[in-house]
Parts: C-alpha cells; structure tokens; sequence
C-alpha cells in the first residue's frame, strides 16, 4: 500500500488570506495616520505666532510702554538685532515643514528691512568740505597721549572730545596742539579745531529739561559741565557746534532700565538746539542712546544723523571690543553728510566716530 501525504491547502489558503487582509488593515492604518496628521499649513502654530510677535514688536516698538523698567527704550537701543530671531523661527518652520509660519516671518523680514534695509548698503560719496570726529576717550583710559596721536592722525578739522579728566587733561592740550590751533575744554568736553572759534559757552543739560525736570532730585548739582556750545568760522560762513556727553544709563534689578538721568539732559539739549539761531548746526557727542531711542525724539527731530544718511552700515561704537549699538553720535541741520565711519579702536571703551560734511 502506498501512502500519499497531502497538503491542507485550505489552511494554507487561510493564512494567505489572513496575510493579505493583515496588509489592507495595516494600510487602512497607515492612511487614517497620514489624514489626520495636520497639514503644513496647520503645522509649527507656535512658531507662526512668534512671528508676528517678533513683527509687531518691531512695527510697534514705539508704543512699547516705557514707564515699567524702561523696557520701550531697551527694546529700541538694541531694536537692530531682533533681525537675529528671523533666522532661528526660519530654521525651526523648517524643521516643522510649516507653510504658516514660513509665510508669517514675512512680517518680521519686511518690517527689519523698512526700519535698517538702507543702512545695509554703502551710501557715501567722496568729497566734503569739513571732517569732523567724535570720541568718547575714557575716563579710564590707560594711554591718552596715544589716543590723542591717533586722533590728530585722521586729519580732522573738528575733533569733539567727552569723558576729558582733569588728569588726563593736560596730556590732550599738548599732544593736540600742534595740530590743532584752536580748542576749549568745558568741564569734561571739548573741542580742538583748525578753525577759528567763537562765542563758547557751555550748555546746561540739567537745568530746564522741561516736563523731566519735575524728575530731577532736589540735591543734584552737576559738579563738572558735560555740554558746550561755539561757533566754528568756515569758509562758507559760522557753524553752530555743540558738544555733549549725556548721563549714564543702568541696567539694576530694581530699576529695570534707567535712564533719567539722560532723559532729563536730552530734553535740555533738545531746548538748547532748538533755540540756536545759526542755521547750520552739528552735534558731536556720546549721548549714551541710539537715535531710534524716543527719549531723542526732540533732537532727531530737528537734527538728522549722519550715519543714517551717509553711512556704512550700522556704525556701532560701544563697546569697543565687540559693539553692539551706536551710542556715539554726529548729528547735523543745514549741511549736507558726504561720508560717515567707525575708526580704530583707542585706549577707551568706545569707537571714535567721523564724518564728512559738505555746504
């Protein structure tokens, strides 16, 4: 008798069809997994409203209350590098392969772009009538002498000096003489030029500071000037020039940013110019802020900064060794900006600023 083994295909057909029906469920689950992830236009939600934060801050940055901390004017010194998130939420949307969020730093880009897109490029031109150059030389700077050969080096026909000690002095006075025939140190500022000058004064940027005045304590009496006024005898006829050093601002735990002290000797400031006769006028100063700061508001409004008009780039000037704002500033009325520029760094903690002004 011969034995035939057999085959149960039945079963095995079974576990062909259970396979399959395996695959198509398996499918099914894949597909509903796939429909029900969120599109990309509904994807990174987070990040598309960090986006429009980030642009809204920047568009509205003036409306940015300023009476807690002084958070308005944080915001606005340093409102240049809010550009740097534009790169990161970038960066995170494609991470997420979010449309929504892609599409909202739109806002942030173009506004970045309206408020410093024009610093970007070069927009000088060669040829001025007068260079001028300001610098804040430190009260704690170790080589004045040195500073000061720097300084007559570039050439200048006005160079505005603030922070002068009565120690150091001495040492500007002689070293600069050479080069400059004409000067006048009031308190810790001055000028030296090639200029004749006239009508010195200084300018009291404590006193009538208009409505921060009420702000002023009582026992405060500037114990050195930190502002002058003169007349400089161009070729072209008399030029107004002022020079200031405006009051430190803190960063405290307690105070937030503080920054009375300026505000109280910018509104004086703003006064003074505001009553100068001369039609031609130039600011040379370290006035401790950024022009898009609101407590400058008076003296941007009548003055216009060179670096905006005829700069090369931002022009940051503080801190020398890696700056992050222009604190330093040349601003003017009645003359044309040819060139403005960042020089090499001295003995102090900031970056000597220089221009070319032309009639």
């Amino acid at each position: 008798m011969v034995q035939v083994d057999t085959v149960d295909t039945g079963q095995g057909g079974a576990g062909h069809r259970d396979t399959g029906r395996g695959t198509w469920r398996a499918g099914i689950r894949r597909a509903i997994r796939i429909a029900s992830r969120p599109g990309p236009w509904k994807r990174g939600p987070v990040l598309a409203a960090l986006a429009l934060l980030l642009g809204l801050l920047m568009l509205l940055h003036a409306k940015i209350p300023n009476g807690t901390g002084g958070i308005g004017s944080l915001v606005e010194t340093f409102l240049p590098w809010f550009g740097l998130f534009v790169p990161v939420l970038l960066a995170g949307a494609l991470w997420r392969r979010s449309a929504s969020a892609v599409v909202a730093l739109l806002l942030p880009v173009l506004v970045w772009l309206n408020l410093f897109g024009g610093l970007l490029g070069d927009k000088s031109h060669p040829g001025s009538d007068l260079t001028v150059v300001s610098h804040n030389v430190g009260a704690d700077n170790p080589d004045p002498a040195g500073t000061a050969r720097d300084l007559a080096a570039t050439g200048a026909d006005l160079l505005a000096l603030e922070e002068i000690t009565q120690q150091a002095r001495g040492t500007y006075e002689k070293t600069l003489a050479k080069a400059y025939k004409y000067h006048t140190v009031q308190g810790t500022v001055g000028l030296w030029s090639k200029l004749p000058l006239s009508d010195i004064r200084p300018v009291d940027t404590e006193m009538d500071a208009g409505p921060l005045a009420a702000t002023k304590p009582a026992d405060v009496k500037l114990a050195y000037n930190r502002a002058l006024r003169t007349t400089v005898a161009t070729d072209h006829g008399p030029l107004a020039v002022y020079v200031a050093h405006l009051g430190s601002v803190r960063v405290t735990p307690r105070t937030g940013f503080w920054t009375d002290s300026r505000d109280r000797n910018a509104q004086a400031l703003a006064k003074a110019v505001a009553g100068e006769k001369n039609e031609r006028v130039v600011l040379l100063g370290d006035l401790n802020g950024t022009t898009d700061d609101r407590a400058f508001a008076g003296i941007t409004s009548q003055l216009h900064s060179v670096q905006d008009a005829a700069g090369d780039g931002f022009g940051f000037s503080w801190p020398a060794k890696f700056p992050v704002a222009r604190i330093d500033q040349i601003l003017v009325h009645g003359v044309k900006p040819d060139s403005s520029w960042v020089l090499p760094a001295t003995g102090s903690d900031h970056l000597p600023v220089a221009a070319g002004i032309s009639w």
